[in-house]
């Protein structure tokens, strides 16, 4: 029997248009430079009419190579910490001087509880701020910085539809983008952090396999380049982009916008909301309404 599709909150538009940044990293002087450089992405992305812009997992971490000396991760972690007020109050100006929502990549933050997070704070152009937590650690996260895993992720309604964040590493499990895409989301965004080429390329296929499976648009964003003076953040690897379910009304790689390699620019997509829709009812697979929870709630019974 076909699944009911997931209710959609709110009331999107028909079109949405989404810029991710590849983000290029070199060393900075001080907070205001790399705010200056945040302002002018977030300023081109809204004079091209982007109703989002997306930035990298952990860009911020440029911010430690204005320290004199290299600092050991735990010491460099704590001290970046400091700029989670600052961060966060230019995220919630930069949205509303330009109209836009601005998803922040992600910022190591202490919480009020003494635990060590990685978080994504999203600013809407209506004023509020919203935090992520990252979800699923990586080795390197748990061994050189001690970062926990938050345990909640539920959809932020904006002006321009339901989304989802999947924060690299948990983009690479299919039961949270699931989870989203049942509470509505239209778009996912992924901003990642790698290292190499292989680690970006399990983010690019894992990527891929959530807009397939959940029949969702999905907006990736890697740093590149070499940040210097900063521990367990020296090379960078990515390759940005925005993918979408392969159907008719897509193109057929699932690839609607795609940044050169190694490469700082910016990439731009239109995505039509309403095809999107379309193609869950009535595409030429129905991946959503398809589904079988009985069959799959039989085997968990079973093991």
């Amino acid at each position: 029997m076909p699944q009911p599709l997931p209710v959609i909150p709110g009331h999107p538009p028909a079109r949405v248009r989404v810029a991710a940044v590849q983000y290029g990293q070199h060393r900075v002087a001080e907070f205001g430079e790399f705010a200056a450089k945040v302002e002018e992405f977030v300023r081109v992305a809204a004079d091209y009419g982007a109703d989002f812009v997306l930035f990298p997992e952990l860009f911020t971490l440029q911010l430690l190579s204005a320290s004199p000396q290299r600092l050991d991760p735990a010491a460099a972690v704590d001290q970046l910490t400091r700029h989670t007020p600052e961060f966060t109050a230019l995220l919630q100006r930069l949205a509303q001087d330009h109209r836009i929502n601005v998803i922040g990549g992600t910022h190591p933050t202490r919480t009020a509880e003494g635990t060590l997070r990685n978080i994504c704070y999203v600013a809407t152009r209506d004023g509020r701020l919203h935090r992520r937590d990252k979800l699923h650690i990586t080795p390197s996260e748990q061994g050189s910085w001690a970062v926990d895993g938050g345990d909640s992720a539920d959809v932020i309604l904006t002006d321009a539809g339901p989304i989802g964040i999947l924060v690299c590493y948990d983009s690479e499990f299919p039961e949270l983008g699931r989870h989203l895409v049942d509470q509505g989301a239209l778009l996912l965004f992924v901003p990642y952090c790698t290292d190499l080429r292989s680690g970006h390329l399990r983010v690019r296929y894992s990527s891929q396999a959530r807009a397939v499976e959940n029949q969702v648009y999905v907006v990736a964003a890697g740093n590149v380049g070499h940040c210097p003076n900063v521990a367990n953040f020296d090379i960078q690897y990515a390759q940005s982009a925005v993918y979408t379910p392969c159907d008719v009304m897509f193109a057929p790689e699932g690839i609607a916008a795609e940044a050169a390699p190694q490469v700082e620019q910016m990439i731009f997509a239109d995505l039509d909301l309403a095809a999107l829709q379309d193609a869950r009812r009535g595409g030429t697979v129905k991946n959503l309404m398809d589904r079988r929870p009985e069959l799959y709630a039989s085997w968990r019974h079973q093991t």
